[in-house]
């Protein structure tokens, strides 16, 4: 196979490959269809008039309100703001909600004065909130996330000096039962503990069982174009468990595909491109992770398998944890098993994830983006030179028969029958394997769509510079410059590339080429189109040097 013909295979390889994800990763969702009961799950006490429920049986057998109405929400809820030096959280008084999660380190634009990225928001349109609380069989005898809490204060802030900050807010039943609510940041950290202490003080004992749940709109659309990285990245609910590994669901599966399963030691979350909120109960605590739609948003739950008992005039306390911050290969780790998998690189994982490190240490030494990404590639094709020698070697042989095969395509016109024939006899003549050059290209294939999903997929990358006049490799390069350098880099290959007996339709094909590939990269992210331009400059200085070293003697 010609050079030509190989990387028209490639590209228009890619580009299925690009257009097949646009469309598999919608990011706008129909209306969903309101979840009922069905007969054979017991049915809630409705705690807000108009509330709209998703009962779901508990070990207690107690059913958990699931969403409440935007407009029916209690008269004396307060918000109130715990903040460190990368979290600011709006913490509701009912059910000590987490109704606004901005992360303070990432800002909306590149504009200094634009305000934090909202990750949590309350707000008609943009809805996605985290809620936690308890459920018994006596009704009313621990509070649920639509609760009344009390707080002393509306805001609570890291000090200079201090290495985390916290509050309380109590909830006291009508017998006497106290819930207090204790919700913690650490210095530098995404992760919130939350703790509920819960005090029987009735003369029975209560079967507590408590659940934690995040539920959001769909996003609005990102734009349908396959140039925009965010039309890729998924969003939706995902989770882990030792058992299943890790998983997800798209929001358009919710109500056709709903989940139920038991883990111990896994997570429930919601993902977003960069960012992502997520539920981490404690460790060796059973769970059951569900999901559901309903009043138009869409929910994914875990609730405690096994409810605990509280004697009367005891105190018990459960813990959990909530991260609400970007996807940081780093770090999600050693926060929860599996957790670092929502940085989502579907099949090429086992790929991606060892070239997201080695990114991540190419930029400790550079202390740049742009130059790690260079680095990178120079790197793999170091470790690839092997494979590509073989296949411009191949090229080269092919391009030294070149005359020949044009001779034989002249000497037998129209008979296509015996001018195949004669150029494969040429072949094996000349000790020529046409398939040479593709074998090496296949190979090389799957560890560049991995970088490419490494760089869609790393916050690292979102609004950081590389040089004069490209100041975010998330953004279009403004003044074209790499998309040029690439059309003239693709033109340039197919110069020095051999195109024996193609057609003059394949010709024009591949004249075409380089400039609607000019064009599309010209919409690009930048860091996107300089992976993709240093790769074909240093494909095309391997070509060029193997060429010459094995072009035929005079």
């Amino acid at each position: 196979m010609s050079q030509q013909r190989t990387f028209l295979l490639i590209a228009w390889l890619m580009l299925a490959y690009l257009l097949w994800e646009a469309w598999s990763s919608p990011q706008t969702v129909d209306s969903p269809v309101v979840v009922t009961q069905t007969a054979d799950v017991p049915t809630a006490v409705p705690t807000t008039p108009g509330t709209e429920e998703v009962p779901i049986a508990s070990a207690s057998s107690a059913a958990l309100p699931a969403v409440e109405n935007a407009d029916a929400l209690a008269t004396d809820v307060s918000v109130v703001t715990l903040s460190n030096d990368v979290l600011r959280l709006q913490i509701s008084t009912q059910g000590g909600n987490i109704v606004r999660g901005e992360l303070l380190n990432y800002r909306q634009t590149t504009e200094d004065e634009a305000p934090p990225v909202a990750l949590l928001s309350s707000e008609p349109g943009h809805f996605f909130v985290a809620q936690s609380g308890l459920t018994s069989a006596v009704a009313d005898s621990l509070p649920s996330h639509l609760a009344t809490f009390a707080a002393e204060q509306t805001s609570y802030s890291l000090a200079d000096g201090q290495e985390s900050v916290q509050f309380a807010m109590t909830w006291t039943g009508t017998n006497g039962n106290q819930v207090r609510k204790i919700f913690k940041l650490a210095r530098g950290s995404y992760v919130l503990d939350v703790q509920q202490e819960i005090h029987n003080a009735s003369a029975e004992p209560i079967a507590a069982t408590a659940y934690t749940q995040i539920q959001r709109e769909a996003p609005k659309q990102v734009g349908n174009s396959f140039t925009n990285p965010a039309a890729y990245s998924f969003t939706g609910a995902a989770w882990y468990s030792p058992e299943s590994k890790f998983d997800k669901r798209k929001f358009t599966d919710f109500a056709d595909d709903p989940l139920n399963i038991t883990a111990t030691d896994g997570w429930v979350a919601m993902l977003e491109h960069y960012f992502f909120a997520a539920w981490i109960p404690a460790t060796g605590v059973a769970q059951d992770f569900n999901t559901a739609v309903v009043n138009g948003r869409y929910l994914i739950r875990s609730i405690a398998d096994a409810a605990i008992t509280v004697a009367p005039g005891q105190t018990v306390s459960i813990d959990t944890r909530f991260y609400a911050g970007p996807k940081l290969q780093d770090r999600l780790e050693a926060i929860a098993p599996g957790l670092k998998l929502t940085l989502d690189y579907g099949v090429f994982t086992v790929i991606a994830q060892p070239m997201a490190w080695l990114l991540g240490s190419l930029h400790s030494l550079t202390g740049n983006w742009g130059w790690a990404i260079v680095l990178l590639v120079v790197l793999l094709k170091g470790g690839l030179f092997k494979l590509s020698e073989s296949q411009y070697k191949s090229f080269a042989k092919m391009r030294a028969v070149q005359p020949r095969i044009e001779a034989l395509k002249e000497r037998y016109g129209d008979d296509r029958q015996k001018f195949q024939t004669a150029m494969m006899e040429l072949y094996k003549k000349e000790k020529i394997n046409p398939m040479g050059g593709c074998l090496p290209i296949l190979v090389q294939i799957p560890i560049f769509i991995s970088l490419y999903w490494v760089l869609i997929e790393a916050v690292e990358l979102r609004h950081a510079p590389w040089i004069l006049w490209v100041q975010n490799l998330t953004a279009p390069d403004p003044l074209f410059v790499l998309p040029v350098l690439n059309l003239i880099t693709m033109w340039l290959t197919q110069k020095l590339s051999p195109s024996p007996g193609m057609d003059p339709m394949q010709k024009r094909i591949m004249q075409i080429m380089p400039l609607a590939f000019g064009v599309m990269f010209a919409f690009f992210p930048a860091g996107l189109v300089l992976y993709w331009t240093t790769n074909g400059a240093l494909g095309l200085l391997q070509q060029w040097v193997i060429t010459k070293r094995h072009a035929p003697k005079a």
